[in-house]
């Protein structure tokens, strides 16, 4: 029996996947795009149509026979909290089916708190975004943090910069305080902030999101699926070492990529540290063969321009045959928002039987 429903769900996320794909489709259009027969078409349809999930739109053109009903989402039939865990401050996102921010918050978080009291700040601000909305019709939470993070157990690692955090099981921690979102929810997903910040936006299927921010890393697409690693903790990317004399990190090695920006950026040297980047990236894409970098971060994000410009010149200087290698530079679109959008992918992508959250969410 269990195995008939599991099948049974599967089936119908992927119808609610495509609809919600193709923005308005039919059943004739379901049944040939899933594999599915008509008949269970039919059924999931009837199905998702009386949860409020979808509804339909009308009627498509006629091809010689009755005209097609067309069929679309309902975006505010279910919702999503995206959440993103600085080291000193929280991104809050509201989502609906449609991947739109409705509402957004920034709770404030003691500077230096205990994860207890950060955890209980973080939840707080997370019941208050959901204040106006039906518990029933919360799906769950994503929740993007600094790393390293095993993603399969929700457990946090030796985070630099989160002294006291290490073996935190940050998404049982975090569930357990958001009892009040009714019993079809209060189901948290937690992942790293860069790989959430990969599922942000639409993009090549080997690209890099990389983000520079109170911390220094890159999320990572390769043939079009999101990589973690053997350890799920993919993408430290601003602890590989560029100088071995270079000035003490805080993970315990010297000269690696995000202690030398820190430095400039300390010094007052953002240009410095633009260039630190792209030598980065250049050995990224070198190694990777990616051909799209997005940047993020609230560090890039002040400067936006002036990043996106100079790791792209640096990229031209270190590829030998950039004509051939030809990488697309870019500034992630949701801004400060886009780590936590990406961490609603978390909940939404299996809700559509798109996998792991490997479905961007932004526009």
């Amino acid at each position: 029996m269990a195995n008939l429903t599991a099948l049974r769900d599967h089936n119908a996320a992927a119808v609610l996947g495509r609809i919600r794909a193709a923005r308005e489709t039919s059943r004739v259009e379901l049944a040939a795009a899933t594999g599915l027969s008509a008949q269970a078409v039919s059924k999931i349809v009837q199905r998702l149509a009386a949860e409020g999930l979808i509804t339909t739109a009308g009627q498509g053109p006629s091809t010689g026979g009755k005209p097609r009903t067309l069929l679309r989402l309902v975006p505010q039939a279910r919702w999503v909290v995206g959440a993103q865990l600085h080291r000193d401050a929280a991104t809050l996102v509201l989502v609906d089916l449609g991947g739109r921010v409705v509402r957004s918050g920034a709770p404030a978080l003691a500077a230096g708190a205990d994860p207890a009291r950060t955890l209980d700040q973080l939840a707080a601000g997370i019941r208050e975004l959901l204040a106006t909305v039906p518990s029933e019709l919360v799906l769950g939470v994503g929740l993007a943090c600094p790393g390293p993070l095993d993603h399969r157990t929700g457990v946090l690692h030796q985070v630099t910069g989160l002294p006291g955090w290490a073996g935190i099981a940050l998404r049982d921690e975090l569930a357990g305080r958001l009892d009040l979102l009714g019993a079809g929810a209060g189901a948290v997903a937690v992942d790293k902030d860069t790989t959430a910040g990969v599922l942000s936006q639409p993009g090549s299927a080997d690209r890099a999101f990389v983000y520079l921010d109170d911390g220094l890393g890159a999320g990572l697409a390769l043939g079009g699926q999101v990589q973690r690693g053997a350890r799920t903790n993919a993408g430290e990317f601003g602890h590989q070492v560029l100088d071995l004399c270079g000035p003490r990190c805080a993970c315990g090695n010297r000269g690696c990529l995000e202690a030398l920006c820190r430095a400039a950026l300390e010094a007052g040297e953002p240009g410095r540290a633009a260039e630190l980047l792209g030598e980065g990236v250049a050995n990224l894409v070198r190694l990777l063969d990616l051909d799209e970098i997005v940047l993020g971060g609230r560090t890039v994000l002040a400067a936006p321009e002036l990043y996106r410009d100079t790791v792209d010149a640096v990229l031209r200087q270190r590829l030998p045959d950039p004509d051939w290698q030809r990488v697309a530079v870019s500034v992630v679109r949701a801004g400060e928002q886009a780590v936590a959008l990406g961490a609603a992918g978390l909940v939404l992508g299996p809700f559509f039987g798109e996998g792991d959250g490997l479905k961007p969410l932004g526009p």
